[in-house]
C-alpha cells in the first residue's frame, strides 16, 4: 500500500466522486489534502470534515476551473495555505452525450474549457508549486478514449487531448522531475454518471456483459491507483496512461 505522510496534495473535483474517493483515500494514508471544487459548498464542506478526521490540513477552494484566470486564482490561494505541493489530482470534468446532428459549437466549448483548458492550466500552475524535487501529476482521463460508444464524440475527442497532453508533458517536464501520468477509468457510478445518459439500464447492463470482470465501477477502484502514481513506488513511472475498467479496453 502506497504511504503518503508528509506530502500535500491538490485534487481538482475533490469534493464528489472519483476525486473525492481519491481524497479519502490520500488522506487516510497520511497525507494534507486539499481539494477544489464548483459550486456545492456544502458537499465540499462535509469533504473537509471528513478530511481532517484522517490527516489534519484539509482545506477546500472554490473554483473555476474552466477559465485560464480562475485556475490562476485556485492556485494563489493554495499558495496562502502552503509552500508547496508535492502532486496534482486532475479529477474535474464534465461530459454529456448527444449524437453528431446535434453536435454545437457549445458543446466543443462546454466539454473543452474544462476537461482539456482547465486540466493544461492546472498542470502549468502546478509547476510553480512543486518543491526543487519534483511532483506528480495524475489525469483523470477515461477508457472512452479507445473504447469510443457512440452518441459521445466531443466528450471521447476531449477525453483522448488527455491522453495526448499526459504523453507529451511527460517528455516536456521529466526533466525538471515532475511525473505525468493518466487513469482512464471505465464506467463508474459517480454523480455525473447518474446524471447523464450513460446510466441507462440497458448501456450499464452492456457494459456489463462485455466487462470480464461482470460490473461496472466504483470510486474505490480508482483511489489506489491514484495513490501508487502519486508516491514515491511510481518513482520511475511517467507518460503511461492506465486503464481501469474491469478489463474492457
Amino acid at each position: 500500500m502506497a504511504q503518503l505522510t508528509g506530502m500535500t496534495i491538490l485534487i481538482t473535483g475533490g469534493s464528489k466522486g472519483i476525486g473525492q474517493e481519491i481524497a479519502r483515500t490520500a488522506a487516510a494514508r497520511g497525507a494534507r489534502t486539499l481539494i477544489a471544487y464548483g459550486g456545492d459548498h456544502a458537499a465540499a464542506a462535509s469533504t473537509v470534515r471528513e478530511l481532517e478526521v484522517l490527516t489534519p490540513g484539509a482545506a477546500a477552494f472554490q473554483a473555476d476551473l474552466a477559465t485560464e484566470r480562475g485556475v490562476r486564482e485556485l492556485f494563489e490561494r493554495v499558495a496562502e495555505r502552503v509552500d508547496t505541493i508535492d502532486a496534482l489530482v486532475n479529477s474535474a470534468g464534465v461530459f454529456e452525450t448527444a449524437p453528431l446532428e446535434e453536435v454545437t459549437d457549445d458543446t466543443f466549448a462546454y466539454h473543452f474549457a474544462l476537461n482539456v483548458f482547465g486540466l493544461t492550466h492546472a498542470i502549468k500552475e502546478a509547476m510553480a508549486r512543486f518543491s526543487p524535487r519534483g511532483g506528480s501529476v495524475v489525469n483523470i482521463g477515461s477508457s472512452v478514449s479507445s473504447f469510443t460508444p457512440a452518441g459521445s464524440v466531443v466528450y471521447n475527442a476531449s477525453k483522448g487531448a488527455v491522453d495526448a497532453i499526459t504523453r507529451t508533458l511527460a517528455n516536456e517536464l521529466g526533466p525538471r522531475g515532475i511525473r505525468v501520468n493518466s487513469i482512464n477509468p471505465g464506467l463508474t457510478a459517480t454523480p455525473g454518471m447518474q446524471r447523464s445518459e450513460f446510466s441507462a439500464d440497458a448501456f450499464v447492463r452492456d457494459i456489463e456483459a462485455r466487462t470480464p470482470l461482470g460490473r461496472i465501477g466504483v470510486p474505490a477502484d480508482l483511489a489506489g491507483a491514484a495513490c501508487f502514481l502519486i508516491s514515491e513506488e511510481s518513482s520511475w513511472l511517467t507518460g503511461e496512461t492506465i486503464v481501469i475498467g474491469g478489463g474492457l479496453h
